[in-house]
């Protein structure tokens, strides 16, 4: 072996949902690598062909696995629908803060007088 090369882990069914998820939460933002100080963008729809090929995974693979490899992938599918919603929801309160930096403040007081 060179020293470019290194050693590959086993074509397992195990590893292919960890790709797979990994992936994901980089689509998501929640992983990144490099030296970026801040986490890069979410590609949401990236992150959601991600998940639902997981899902498709698991409808057709349903039966011809193991129960812990049903468990991981249940498991992996569930972790990450969850997650796109949060991470959905945080850039969609980032963007609102971004956008309406004066407006957002008075926003809550119209309520709150209409509401009174």
């Amino acid at each position: 072996m060179s020293e470019n090369e290194y050693p590959l882990p086993p074509a397992t069914f195990d590893f292919l949902v960890l790709s797979i998820k990994t992936q994901t939460e980089v689509h998501l933002g929640l992983l990144h690598f490099g030296e970026e100080k801040e986490r890069p963008e979410p590609d949401f729809r990236l992150a959601r062909h991600s998940i639902d090929m997981l899902a498709m995974l698991q409808d057709k693979t349903r039966g011809n696995t193991t129960v812990e490899e049903q468990r991981l992938i249940e498991n992996a599918v569930t972790e990450l629908r969850f997650r796109f919603v949060q991470a959905m929801e945080q850039h969609q309160k980032r963007s609102a803060e971004q956008a309406g930096t004066g407006t957002e403040s008075a926003q809550p007081k119209t309520e709150g007088q209409a509401s009174a």
